[in-house]
């Protein structure tokens, strides 16, 4: 009998280890080449358990999630009150917000003749994307780049078309460091352009860089570094002239990190510090609290489990920074909350 029901018990588990699990997710381009290598990874260990992840941007991935069309989503800028509420009200479940990883969007540009790194002013940015900067020897861009020829040309502006948080990290930066853009544009994962073309995702942002002569554009710090697309240093509040890199992106999230609210959901734009980038961001996995299927929530909440433990490894090849252990410490205690 016990020869019996150990023999059962063995068959049960193979069963339980062999049954094929899809899990299905969307969002954030910013985030994308960091959890495709996870969803890589995670199957190679578990090869019963596949994730597939649509880079189709923050607001695109937080809409598919409030319509219960994926398991999770991905964004770069947090959901708002009133988007948290309506997944309450259609899915009957609270999201929750997990960092995963910190980024930057870098300001990247294609000037003929121009081989060297930028130094960009929050006004020059600010300028550009207003539309009130409008040529490249402009005095605000060239009183901070002295010793580079810039051309008399017209500056072609590049921003994203569809729903980001790289267009949230970037917004939000410009509302604080320019009233003007507060006061007129704002904040969130797309708003009304003054000015310039519009390309979807950061691969889209990327190609029309590349392609356009005399163009700008914001987009995550590894598309710059795969595409081969210069990119400029940013004045922090400090009034240091910043590289965005891993050090400096962790710098930038070393105030934030201490004082995180309860949701995960904070800004770390423009913070202080002399050695912070100042327009990075944390991306976070939407992940909602209850699942009806138990199965799939397990195996979803494991994957997010290895992601912010095992998975931090494979940030930094990729141009993110890694968490800091007080935030995954914190966020491992958040997925009690996970009801499956």
């Amino acid at each position: 009998m016990i020869r019996r029901l150990l023999a059962l018990a063995v068959l049960t588990t193979a069963s339980a280890f062999a049954q094929q699990i899809s899990l299905t997710g969307a969002g954030s381009t910013f985030a994308y080449p960091l959890y495709s290598s996870w969803a890589s990874q995670y199957h190679t260990l578990h090869p019963n358990v596949e994730v597939n992840y649509q880079s189709i941007g923050s607001g695109g991935g937080i809409r598919q999630l409030i319509a219960g069309t994926v398991d999770f989503g991905a964004t770069d800028g947090p959901m708002t009150d009133k988007e948290l509420a309506e997944a309450q009200q259609k899915r009957g479940t609270a999201i929750l917000h997990f960092p995963t990883a910190l980024g930057a969007d870098v300001p990247s540009y294609n000037i003929p003749g121009v081989t060297t790194e930028l130094k960009f002013t929050p006004a020059a940015l600010a300028g550009i994307y207003l539309g009130h900067i409008t040529k490249w020897n402009d005095p605000e861009i060239q009183k901070t780049n002295p010793g580079i020829k810039l051309p008399a040309a017209n500056i072609v502006v590049i921003h994203r078309s569809d729903g980001s948080g790289t267009t949230y990290c970037w917004v939000d930066y410009l509302s604080k460091v320019s009233p003007e853009w507060k006061n007129k544009i704002g904040v969130g994962t797309s708003v009304n352009w003054p000015v310039g073309l519009g390309g979807k995702g950061n691969e889209g942002v990327s190609g029309l860089i590349r392609r356009i002569p005399n163009s700008i554009g914001y987009i995550e710090l590894i598309y710059s570094i795969q595409n081969h697309i210069l990119y400029g240093d940013v004045e922090n509040s400090s009034g240091k002239f910043i590289k965005a890199d891993l050090n400096t992106v962790t710098f930038a999230a070393a105030g934030a990190s201490k004082t995180m609210p309860a949701d995960f959901r904070v800004s770390i734009t423009n913070p202080a510090g002399a050695q912070a980038y100042p327009i990075s961001t944390y991306t976070w996995l939407l992940i909602p609290e209850k699942m009806g299927d138990k199965t799939k929530g397990a195996a979803l909440k494991a994957f997010v489990h290895w992601g912010l433990t095992d998975g931090q490894k494979y940030a930094a090849p990729l141009a993110y920074a890694p968490l800091p252990n007080v935030v995954v410490q914190r966020e491992l205690q958040q997925m009690k909350k996970l009801q499956y």
